[in-house]
């Protein structure tokens, strides 16, 4: 195949990429991060307490060039807690709660939508810090960096809007077969809350914000990448929220976490990662039974490219959908089963775009392929190629498999076959695995025998032939998208999976119910009752029985 190239020619350093880290001197003066943070704060029932044990040091996957070579720029410290630490913050998270009775599950909904719209206010004012603090963390691009902000403050706004319209639904009592009953959502209890690195503001918030807007109290670990940004909401969160509602730990997950839920003391686990580690961690939970799981987790997500697809709208729908964020994220396609009749020119135009990428540093303008900050993760996927080339596998296209330190220049493979590790392994990188076929039910029975379950992407013109992909493989994904990428967007649709990759859904609408469950007051329809009901409704003693209507 002509557009195939030797493997000494691909694996040639380049000037550019070798060159690709900066001097400290030439980073633009309003991204600059002259002195490290050293955040020794951490919030336990409603003070921000100073932490004078061990720490823990953040390096950013940015290397800087001087005169003696290059060194990794270390961006700050956060507090290592121990485990009695950290179980001084379920603690506190658990009597804020006192069984049901603490001011904040007590709250009504408007007063609870008052506290989170005035975290919004005081959220908003922290933007261009945490803005920088994304960008020297994870290394994601000064856009998509403004973009995580700005959709984690629409998608708290839309959560406020759904559940004011919930809650509108529910000011009303309804009279079935003698029994007059309000029914309203109430909160679980304590939510233990962890996020991911790679959207450490936005899907921690996902999970954060409905726990709290529904009446939880909240046990916060942030990633341990993306860990320092969250320091400038720490005094936002301790004003706008009663003592020990929400409560910060840091550290090693390993060590602070696992006391956690070996108490049996946590109602919820809200946790986006690994499918190993969320498996682990609920089974030392004493008491399953007790414990609601709303997780997003692994993924595997495949694109199939029929024959007569739109080549260049595929492309550039599988540029976005590989290599957005260098493919760190669990939405990213992650395999490519293309058609043997288009495959040849498919992969011709896929190089070409991705030689049009331009790679460099967060805050460069354009930029699409960045460092990477997962330690090790270079290593990592260079020994996926190398497994790949042995087993038959080659490098599309040109400089695809460099690395200069932290970057790994995106690297294209084909022809991919079952016996590689990439065709099963979740590669969280830019490795794009792409495989052909001839037979459609290649690629079906990919889906089917994965452990993962998330989402496709379909590229093809022949409605026909895309219907009878969908019919099977809805019942094996919990979204086929036609012609565009995977994604989770619009926030206010499902945004879930089956097999090892979710539990739980996680959207504006949905989030609401997994954080709350479905309460009712009932009294059989009397003269007695009524009049007790009207008196609390009218004299207000209540603030769950209500017919208060949120406008």
């Amino acid at each position: 195949m002509a557009s195939i190239l030797d493997c000494e020619d691909a694996m040639e350093p380049t000037t550019q990429i070798q060159s690709i880290f900066p001097d400290e001197q030439d980073i633009p003066p309003e991204f600059s991060l002259k002195e490290p943070i050293h955040q020794n704060q951490f919030l336990v029932d409603g003070n921000l307490h100073t932490h004078d044990g061990p720490s823990q040091e953040i390096y950013s996957p940015i290397f800087l060039k001087s005169n003696s070579g290059f060194s990794q720029k270390l961006i700050g410290t956060v507090p290592s807690l121990t485990e009695d630490e950290s179980l001084v913050a379920l603690q506190s998270a658990e009597q804020a709660y006192d069984h049901g009775r603490g001011p904040w599950p007590t709250m009504s909904v408007s007063e609870r939508i008052e506290r989170i719209r005035h975290f919004i206010c005081l959220m908003e004012k922290k933007k261009d810090e945490i803005v920088n603090l994304l960008m020297w963390e994870i290394c994601k691009s000064y856009k998509d960096s403004v973009k995580e902000f700005d959709r984690t403050v629409i998608y708290i706004k839309d959560t406020i809007d759904s559940l004011q319209d919930l809650d509108r639904v529910s000011s009303r009592f309804v009279i079935e077969q003698g029994i007059i009953g309000q029914i309203r959502r109430g909160p679980l209890g304590v939510v233990l809350c962890m996020g991911p690195f790679n959207y450490p503001l936005n899907e921690t918030f996902t999970i954060l914000i409905p726990a709290l807007i529904m009446g939880n109290t909240v046990v916060m670990k942030p990633p341990k990448h993306g860990v320092l940004l969250h320091s400038p909401l720490l005094s936002a969160l301790k004003e706008s929220f009663p003592e020990g509602v929400v409560n910060t730990v840091y550290g090693a997950g390993r060590k602070i976490i696992p006391p956690l839920m070996s108490s049996g003391k946590v109602n919820v686990f809200g946790f986006i990662g690994s499918h190993k580690v969320a498996h682990s961690l609920k089974q030392l939970h004493p008491r399953l039974h007790r414990l609601r799981s709303v997780l997003g987790l692994d993924a595997k997500n495949p694109a199939i490219i029929l024959p007569g697809a739109d080549l260049d709208l595929t492309v550039k729908e599988c540029i976005l959908g590989c290599l957005s964020y260098n493919g760190q994220r669990c939405t990213a396609l992650k395999i490519l089963f293309v058609h043997k009749n288009v495959a040849e020119l498919f992969l011709e135009k896929l190089s070409d775009a991705i030689g049009k990428l331009r790679m460099g540093m967060p805050w460069d303008e354009g930029v699409s392929i960045t460092p990477l900050p997962e330690p090790g993760k270079t290593d990592y996927l260079s020994g996926l190629v190398e497994d790949a080339k042995r087993l038959g596998a080659e490098i599309v296209n040109p400089m695809g498999g460099e690395i200069n330190h932290t970057f790994f220049y995106p690297t294209v493979l084909y022809p991919v076959t079952s016996q590689m590790k990439i065709y099963h392994e979740e590669q969280f990188g830019p490795v794009i695995p792409v495989v052909p076929f001839s037979n459609i039910e290649t690629p079906i029975r990919y889906v089917e025998e994965s452990n993962f379950g998330q989402q496709i992407s379909i590229f093809g013109t022949d409605p026909e032939a895309i219907a009878k992909l969908i019919d099977p493989l809805v019942n094996q994904l919990s979204r086929v998208n036609i012609n565009s990428q995977c994604q989770r967007g619009p926030d206010t649709f499902p945004f879930t999976g089956r097999k090892d990759s979710a539990e739980g859904t996680l959207s504006v609408s949905d989030a609401l119910r997994a954080f709350s469950i479905r309460t009712l007051v009932g009294a059989k329809d009397g003269k007695m009752n009524k009049e007790i009901l009207t008196k609390i409704v009218r004299d207000r003693y209540s603030k769950f029985l209500s017919t208060d209507f949120i406008l």
